[in-house]
């Protein structure tokens, strides 16, 4: 079975500052990586970074061109759905903004994959997963599971 290309972005503050980004490939696994802040987003004075404290993303983060260039490796020129399309949208406009890069995907809501639904069952359903799970919501890499998951269930193929 092939996969939408599921992603999340998490972000550090409502400026869409990027700190950790996940998105599934299409035989279902997971990418995820932190992000290392670039020095000109440090400058803000009250700089959120949501989960994760500054030196775990300047150790553990990758680069935003690293990321830009991973990304593209695996999702060039496609749709990549989202359960959160504004903020996801914000951030990963911040990272090609900043970086000059051109860019190379569109992000679409991913409850449009499934037209049979009613409006707001796909909402649903991802909230009950979340909690059926143990997952946090807001976080990269459980969002895409989350999705990954609840297309199987949705198309009968779990």
């Amino acid at each position: 079975m092939d996969f939408p290309g599921f992603i999340a972005i998490e972000t550090g503050d409502e400026e869409a500052l990027p700190v950790a980004i996940s998105w599934a490939l299409p035989d279902g696994q997971i990418k995820h990586a932190l992000i290392q802040p670039d020095d000109d987003w440090l400058d803000e004075e009250l700089l959120k970074l949501g989960d994760y404290s500054l030196d775990e993303l300047r150790s553990l983060g990758l680069s935003p061109l690293d990321v830009l260039r991973e990304l593209e490796a695996d999702h060039f020129n496609v749709t990549l759905y989202t359960a959160g399309i504004g903020d996801d949208e914000a951030a990963l406009s911040r990272l090609f903004e900043d970086f000059a890069v051109t860019p190379f995907v569109e992000l679409a809501p991913a409850e449009t994959l499934y037209p049979d639904l009613a409006p707001g069952e796909w909402t649903r359903a991802r909230g009950d997963l979340f909690g059926d799970l143990g997952l946090e919501p807001m976080r990269a890499d459980h969002e895409v599971q989350v999705m990954l998951y609840l297309h199987q269930r949705l198309r009968g193929e779990e």
